[in-house]
């Protein structure tokens, strides 16, 4: 994990080590000793000055302007997502003591909602925790049920991970997506624990959390090899639910009429099919 205490400072130096000179125009002047662009060139192509940028990284100066995160994000190629959590650090408010951990509790108009619902769906916490889910969701991943963390799971667990094909984007997405909706509140005990737990476990987690990358929160498709119908593509919507803070309403399906529908709706069907009564039912059943 990296220094609470400057992470303002963390986010520029690790997105500027992102950016190719080339992508800028930047003529290829002696001999980089470090990734990405030097301090000089982003204070430059910002318009303000070396000194003051340095101390923007080395968290000696916490109150950019406006203006001033703007012109850093255009030099830093970042999107309007990313460029609002530069903003968001920026206007940091004082840290306080650590809190208590935070139940995240499901409504219970919505956990009524998903009993409804014919297709797979799942409430998604804050911290990527399964809060509740309907027993389609199951047809998904097993692991798609309540004690569960989409985290712990697609980093940790080899039968999740053989489920994404492409699981280097996958998990590029997550936690990008983790980032932006935890901002800049993490001193919960729950996100400490979390990102503790899979810098440890996870060396492909560590270095995406590194790269301070922040995803759009929406919805997308996902490529899933299912170990019952291989190879399927849902589309993964995320509703945010009101009055809780952060968690959403995720939901899968499929287009109408293609061949990921046939599939969702063959593995649907073995989930709603009426249990066979037991033996010992049938012979009673049996006309004398």
């Amino acid at each position: 994990m990296t220094d609470d205490t400057n992470r303002l400072g963390e986010y520029l130096r690790a997105r500027r080590e992102l950016v190719s000179p080339d992508r800028l125009g930047l003529p290829q002047v002696g001999v980089r000793r470090v990734p990405g662009l030097r301090r000089e060139e982003v204070a430059m192509l910002a318009g303000i000055s070396a000194d003051y940028y340095l101390r923007l990284e080395q968290g000696r100066d916490r109150n950019p302007s406006v203006q001033v995160l703007e012109a850093l994000a255009r030099v830093l190629q970042l999107d309007d997502a990313a460029t609002g959590y530069l903003i968001s650090l920026a206007a940091e408010k004082p840290r306080r003591a650590r809190r208590r951990p935070r139940r995240e509790a499901v409504p219970a108009g919505v956990r009524m909602l998903l009993d409804t619902l014919a297709l797979p769906a799942f409430v998604e916490g804050r911290y990527f925790d399964v809060l509740a889910a309907n027993p389609l969701a199951a047809t998904i991943s097993p692991r798609l049920a309540v004690g569960h963390n989409r985290l712990l799971d697609v980093f940790l667990d080899p039968a999740e991970q053989a489920m994404y094909p492409d699981w280097e984007r996958a998990t590029a997405g997550l936690v990008a997506g983790f980032r932006q909706a935890v901002g800049t509140d993490t001193d919960d005990p729950r996100f400490i624990e979390l990102v503790g737990e899979l810098s440890l476990g996870s060396d492909r987690f560590r270095r995406l959390w590194a790269r301070h990358d922040v995803g759009p929160w929406q919805g997308s498709a996902v490529l899933l090899e299912h170990p019952q119908v291989g190879e399927l593509t849902l589309y993964r919507e995320k509703l945010a639910i009101g009055g809780t803070n952060g968690q959403v309403l995720a939901i899968y399906h499929a287009e109408r009429g293609s061949a990921d529908a046939d599939k969702l709706a063959l593995l649907t069907a073995y989930q709603t099919e009426p249990a066979a009564p037991a033996p010992a039912d049938r012979a009673a059943r049996r006309p004398g």
